[in-house]
């Protein structure tokens, strides 16, 4: 599979849809994370990882963003399988980040606030089946409090007009996405797909996390 303006890379990667996506205004979590100093890693799906990679590769302390596939195995781990929807893999992306300068819980305020609708179940917009499921996959015990409590406060203010159904997963292993998927918008901006779905995504990070934004993409 080669990078192309095509309508045969778009029939073959994140489809297009002209429903637009709204961002929501995620509170400060109550629940802050509190993790031991040194570069962490943090594992979320949000749909088709181009935007979440995009999104988080301009957040302020994150050093890395790798796009690939959790929830299922290595064996499955290829964009073809993950594609059929039957692999147990979602789309995800592998955050490494400093606690220091940007903590879980704020990594977790931009997953909801501009990167994923947590009341879509098995889709993201213009991209539906299991392999598109929202999800948030802790790395640590720490992790897992901070999304429990995360979770909890979103569902009690109603932000959305249908309930949450985002996921909180196992840890099963992270696989790296094929090489062409990795700093795709960096890369491909563009591409159809980035230009509808993603630049907005990017851009309201800036805009209603401006404390967060850095302009420089980290290439993963």
């Amino acid at each position: 599979m080669t990078i192309a303006l095509s309508a045969g890379l778009l029939a073959a990667g994140c489809t297009q849809s002209a429903q637009a996506e709204s961002v929501v205004a995620a509170p400060e979590a109550a629940v802050k994370a509190n993790e031991t100093p040194g570069l962490k890693t943090a594992v979320l799906a949000g749909g088709c990882f181009w935007g979440i990679e995009a999104v988080f590769s301009h957040v302020k302390g994150v050093t890395s963003v790798v796009s690939g596939y959790a929830g299922g195995s290595r064996a499955d781990a290829d964009y073809a399988a993950v594609s059929n929807g039957t692999t147990g893999h979602a789309g995800s992306v592998r955050i490494t980040y400093d606690p220091e300068v940007v903590r879980f819980d704020q990594l977790l305020q931009v997953f909801f606030g501009v990167g994923t609708d947590p009341t879509q179940l098995n889709r993201q917009y213009p991209d539906s089946g299991t392999q598109y499921r929202n999800a948030v996959v802790p790395q640590s015990r720490e992790q897992a409090r901070v999304t429990a409590g995360y979770l909890a406060q979103l569902k009690s203010l109603n932000l959305w007009k249908r309930p949450i159904v985002t996921k909180v997963e196992p840890s099963r292993g992270f696989f790296p996405a094929e090489k062409y998927h990795q700093d795709f918008a960096m890369h491909n901006p563009e591409h159809p797909y980035i230009v509808r779905w993603d630049a907005p995504k990017v851009a309201a990070l800036k805009r209603t996390f401006p404390n967060l934004w850095k302009d420089k993409f980290t290439a993963g």
